[in-house]
């Protein structure tokens, strides 16, 4: 086991700033190359208490922008007219890619890999898609996919 110190939020491990503790080999092979954590140190230990009210101030600056792109996404629904087949199965698929782009249609600029879409839409119907801008603030967007006339 390995003790580390996270330099960024990681999904489903920690945020930044926090002191966690995995497997040597995911903290050897992925966290440290990837420049998203150091080891647990006593010197990186006083280097984090020294920059915890920057990272605190990042963190707030980040929820509120977060919860003011939020406003402007919540309740937004999209339409995409796509090649089908007969049962209603796609010729192709509508990816997170598409959804992005489609908002960034609408004046909202948002990265790919911030929308949540398990896997990509296959199927004509109604689906609702989770964006997860911060880690409290998870708009949901309405996607609609018809068949193309």
């Amino acid at each position: 086991m390995a003790e580390l110190i996270l330099k960024q939020d990681v999904e489903n491990l920690g945020l930044a700033g926090e002191t966690v503790v995995v497997k040597a080999g995911f903290a050897r092979n992925y966290l440290l190359p990837q420049g998203m954590a150091l080891e647990a140190t006593e010197a990186n230990m006083r280097q984090l208490s020294r920059e915890r009210s920057s990272l605190d101030e990042r963190r707030t600056r980040a929820a509120n922008e977060a919860h003011a792109l939020f406003e402007s996404i919540q309740g937004v629904s999209l339409e995409f007219a796509v090649k089908a087949g007969e049962e209603g199965k796609l010729f192709g698929s509508v990816t997170s890619g598409d959804i992005a782009a489609a908002l960034g249609e609408k004046g909202v600029e948002i990265d790919r890999q911030l929308i949540k879409l398990g896997e990509p839409i296959k199927q004509l119907g109604d689906y609702s898609v989770p964006i997860r801008l911060h880690a409290e603030v998870i708009p949901v967007v309405r996607v609609t996919v018809v068949a193309e006339a």
